[in-house]
């Protein structure tokens, strides 16, 4: 699995306006301000009276007891389930769902084991994972317990025998969007009639409450709804992509697609989905390749194979049905032979041994734009190989999903032990318009996404009267694993000599000056004003499998060498020179007050049950991006 940066900022709160002093200003050894004076300058900074009862703590830490490990079981991990408050493409209120990795345990010798973490108190769960036997099983934590007992199953596998076949007869044909348009001239597509597809549509077993709520965490935690996520990385990085698109039949099964998902905002947009259909196509290795040896290229290979309709849509979901997830009804695929059909071709077959089945949309709505013309008909395919022309048509609203040349259209992904195809019919390159889960006789294609670790930011400000840019010092880490943490130092927005204590690792080391590590003077701004960009300073420690950000004999803090303070988290009561946020945090730029960059800061300082996820929400210019 990959691991990804925590990042923990550590900046501190001192007492002063919110404009940071010259270093002219500062006395080498200033006297210590009392709470009062402290007190008084932190009301005349916010302007309010922060909440005496405050821990600043927006962490939660426990633990888990993860039973029921099956032997085999390669790694046990746990995920905080954390969601955020957006606009969607139509500037309407939603909601985006992530998944963030807080720690795992790849030596497992016991069928029961007990895992510590810290987490976002915000979040909407706890999930443990276990990897075994190539897949990975999932149970939302309860009581603090998870338990996976019942995870080694074999789904029931429908339609094994020819027996389950009626003799289906081709009966229609009608010529693409892609011969229309001349890319493709005679290209026809085959399909049943409509009653043909009533019939042969069966009821499907449909999902558990459980298992519909993990459905819906893992998917859209990795492939995010909305245009500001171009989830095209994601696709490519899985690999599974273009010619390796292709799921190979065993002949043991018949291949069975239920369609389980669409969001297409159908009233809207003229029920996309529900006016497409699903098609696929066949062919063996061994053909393509003696096509390819013979001097013919790949893509009109596959480009003249004929395509077959596996379900109309519009017989599968509601006409008006949106953000759905429910597996009600599937669809048999059916052998037709290897030759270009004819009308009349019947068959009473499944799928033997050996051949690659391809998927492709064919959207076809009549939906008109502002031009009084129709802007998303075309076939998409899963082969991006084969979309090189509707993902540039400029006639098509398709283009402007900017998938560009071998831009596929759909991708896989795995949520436990089955296997699922998400589409992107539209425009947006999210990849989540529809769901379709593929079963049966096919081999295994393995897909697991990876999920960031969680961020964490404590802030430390280096003087007691400071300017709350919340910049002094900003530390990342991450939780590699039960005994490992990663941290960095990114920034230094200082200019008294500080020490990071409490780290003690090869290089971050507490009788360390932070400027010394970055080979500057202490007069030099680290990664705090626009235009600069420093490396971070990188270090993995190793601790206790017990260890919690949360525990203050092990947290780092801060050491002033120009004024001998020293400045840790700030406890209940006090006033806020240190606080952690288990976030991706944005610190501040110079000069720029916390409560200026991020609005809702005071109102979480005054009431701390309000605005508690105040660190979500900064005014645009206000804080550091790297390479600015």
């Amino acid at each position: 699995m990959k691991t990804k940066l925590l990042y923990w900022a550590i900046s501190t709160l001192v007492l002063t306006g919110c404009t940071k002093h010259d270093l002219a200003d500062y006395s080498p050894n200033p006297s210590q301000n009392d709470k009062e004076e402290i007190k008084k300058n932190v009301e005349k900074v916010f302007g309010v009276s922060f909440d005496a009862n405050h821990d600043w703590c927006t962490t939660t830490s426990d633990q888990v007891t993860i039973s029921g490990i099956p032997s085999g079981t390669t790694k046990v991990m746990l995920y905080a389930l954390v969601t955020k408050d957006v606009k969607d493409d139509e500037n309407q209120d939603a909601v985006v769902t992530s998944l963030y990795e807080l720690n795992e345990d790849d030596d497992i010798s016991a069928s029961e084991i007990t895992i510590f973490y810290d987490a976002p108190a915000l979040n909407k769960g706890i999930y443990a994972a276990i990897e075994y036997n190539g897949k990975r099983f999932m149970k939302l934590v309860n009581n603090g317990a998870a338990n996976f007992t019942n995870s080694n199953r074999t789904i029931a596998r429908r339609g094994s025998s020819a027996e389950n076949y009626a003799s289906m007869t081709i009966t229609e044909e009608v010529e693409s969007f892609a011969s229309q348009r001349g890319w493709l001239p005679g290209q026809k597509l085959y399909s049943m009639s409509n009653d043909a597809y009533q019939n042969w549509k069966t009821d499907a077993v449909g999902y558990s409450a459980e298992y519909t709520q993990l459905l819906r965490d893992v998917i859209f935690s990795h492939f995010k709804n909305g245009r500001q996520y171009n989830n095209l990385p994601l696709i490519w990085e899985s690999q599974y992509v273009n010619d390796r698109v292709y799921p190979i039949t065993t002949g043991t099964n018949a291949v069975i697609v239920s369609p389980i998902y669409k969001c297409d905002k159908a009233m809207t947009y003229g029920n996309e989905v529900w006016n497409s259909d699903l098609y696929y196509y066949y062919f063996k290795e061994e053909e393509l390749n003696r096509y390819v040896n013979n001097g013919g290229k790949a893509v009109d290979f596959l480009n003249n194979l004929p395509k077959y309709k596996a379900i109309p849509f519009c017989q599968h979901f509601g006409e008006t049905e949106d953000d759905v997830i429910e597996k009600r009804a599937s669809y048999k695929l059916i052998y037709w032979g290897d030759e270009t059909p004819e009308l009349g071709t019947t068959t009473g077959q499944p799928f033997p041994a050996g051949y690659k089945i391809g998927f492709m949309v064919r959207a076809k709505t009549e939906y008109k734009e502002s031009d009084g013309k129709a802007k998303k008909q075309g076939e998409l395919y899963g082969d991006g190989r084969l979309n090189n022309e509707i993902n540039n048509y400029s006639q098509c609203n398709f283009k402007s999903s900017n998938l560009g040349t071998d831009g596929p259209r759909a991708g896989w992904i795995n949520v436990e032990d089955r296997l699922f195809l998400c589409f992107e019919s539209g425009t947006d390159a999210d990849f989540n318009d529809i769901i379709l889960e593929v079963e049966g006789g096919i081999e295994n294609i393995s897909f697991y996404p990876d999920y960031e670790h969680n961020f964490y930011t404590f802030c430390f400000e280096d003087r007691d009267l400071g300017d709350y840019d919340m910049n002094d010092i900003v530390l990342q880490a991450t939780r590699i694993n039960k005994t490992t943490i990663e941290y960095s130092i990114v920034a230094c927005g200082a200019h008294d000599k500080l020490q990071i204590k409490n780290i003690n690792g090869t290089t971050i080391r507490d009788e360390k000056e932070v400027h010394s590590l970055f080979g500057v003077s202490t007069n030099t701004f680290i990664n705090t004003v626009k235009g600069t960009s420093y490396p971070k300073v990188t270090e993995r420690v190793t601790v206790n499998k017990n260890f919690s950000f949360l525990n203050e004999a092990t947290q780092p803090y801060i050491y002033n060498m120009s004024t001998g303070r020293t400045i840790k988290l700030s406890k209940k009561g006090e006033d806020p020179h240190g606080i952690m946020i288990p976030y991706d945090f944005k610190y501040p730029l110079e000069h720029k007050c916390i409560k200026d960059a991020y609005s809702r800061f005071n109102e979480w300082g005054v009431t701390r049950v309000n605005s508690t996820n105040w660190y979500k929400f900064f005014t645009p210019g206000t804080v550091y991006n790297e390479g600015e």
